[in-house]
């Protein structure tokens, strides 16, 4: 269930949901700078890092 919900956290706030999930890190880092490019490269990066396990 919580997948879940940081799945819809990445359509709104991707960044937020890599680092609910992994902690503050570079992937983080990673996601607000795909997010600065545009809203959909980071929304997938961030469905994608919350998904892999």
């Amino acid at each position: 269930m919580t997948k879940t919900l940081l799945v819809v956290l990445c359509l709104f706030l991707p960044f937020l949901a890599v680092w609910i999930h992994e902690g503050f890190s570079r992937k983080v880092v990673y996601a607000i700078i795909l997010q600065l490019l545009g809203h959909i490269p980071g929304v997938i990066y961030g469905i994608y890092q919350v998904v892999e396990d």
